[in-house]
């Protein structure tokens, strides 16, 4: 029952919060200053007859939320009859219906463009993500029980060093050392106007645009796991109920495995969901770098363009996925440690 409370408790501030989100990020983009149906289309020749097309076209001649804010007397006897005809409620309508708006820029849905380029994201921010917490707890855990040995000292070096990296110059020198020494392509997903015989050799083709830009992602990262787990695990190495089991004859496996490494867990579940979080908004250096068509690189288009429903449709996906990250690390703390639910 205790368990049950907890997550209801937890489950419910997540919606509060991204009720909050999605408030917050329909305001954000209407408070700037400027029209938004001139700010995606820049053209001087834009007629006032064009400009007013362009406001009925994306919904911008409804009041935001009060109807009387309407100066058109036609949506001013509309919103009367229907108070919901403004702005936020048709925004709200229209998430719940899986309707982001349409893109100033390609006048597409822009959940169809968000849908295609958080594929290609999650292809490759994910991959890098899987490599670098997996060789991260391994190096971190090999490098606590190693401590002040020449292990631990090259280990520290080396996960401070790929920490501290830039992510653009790391990725612009092995786009050099790849596409040199070992022929990789130096950017995109595909080879531009191939042809596959098989889905398979499709695969082995967007496999090969991957290995630079997963490898540059999963060095970034790496250090920042191995270095926290390495600090977690020594602090729970030096536990009383650590010597205790050494005492009891318990070998270096079962030490780890029964004692030491589901409470060195904690931190690491706390790093890895904030960075899966905002995985899906991609890391736009490493995408730009390799000109991979991820979601970060769409966003810095969008921004360049003004293109703002796309802006507020990326930002809140990338709150969303950050709230239900932090949800899945909440319940994943009350299984690691069960005092968790008594706070």
């Amino acid at each position: 029952m205790k368990r049950l409370r907890y997550i209801a408790r937890k489950v419910s501030w997540a919606l509060v919060t991204i009720a909050f989100v999605i408030t917050l990020n329909f305001f954000l983009f209407r408070v700037l200053p400027g029209d938004p149906a001139r700010a995606g289309i820049h053209d001087p020749r834009l007629t006032r007859e064009a400009i007013e097309a362009i406001r009925v076209r994306f919904g911008l001649d409804k009041p935001v939320i009060n109807c009387f804010q309407s100066l058109n007397p036609i949506t001013l006897g509309d919103c009367a009859v229907n108070p919901l005809q403004t702005q936020f409620f048709i925004y709200v309508g229209n998430l719940f219906q899986g309707e982001l708006g349409i893109s100033y820029h390609t006048n597409r849905p822009v959940a169809d463009l968000l849908g295609e380029m958080l594929w290609n994201t999650l292809l490759l921010i994910g991959l890098g993500q899987l490599l670098a917490i997996a060789l991260g707890m391994v190096l971190g855990v090999f490098a606590a029980w190693k401590s002040r040995t020449a292990v631990d000292y090259s280990a520290l070096v080396f996960s401070l060093t790929a920490w501290s990296l830039p992510t653009f110059w790391l990725g612009i020198i092995l786009l050099f050392i790849g596409s040199s020494r070992w022929g990789l392509p130096i950017g995109g997903r595909i080879t531009p106007g191939a042809t596959y015989i098989s889905a398979w050799a499709q695969w082995m083709d967007i496999g090969r645009h991957l290995i630079l830009p997963t490898l540059t992602y999963t060095i970034v990262f790496l250090g920042e796991y191995m270095l926290i787990m390495r600090s977690a695990l020594l602090d729970v190495l030096s536990e009383d109920y650590i010597l205790t089991a050494k005492a009891k004859g318990l070998n270096t496996f079962q030490i780890l495995k029964d004692h030491a490494l589901q409470n060195a867990m904690l931190p690491m579940v706390t790093i890895i969901a904030l960075n899966l979080g905002f995985t899906v908004s991609g890391a736009i250096q490493i995408e730009t770098v390799f000109s991979w068509p991820g979601l970060g690189g769409a966003i810095f288009t969008a921004v360049q363009r003004r293109d703002y429903p796309m802006l507020q449709g990326a930002f809140l996906l990338i709150a969303v996925s950050v709230i239900f990250a932090n949800l899945a690390a909440d319940l994943l703390y009350s299984y690691l440690d069960p005092r968790v639910q008594e706070n």
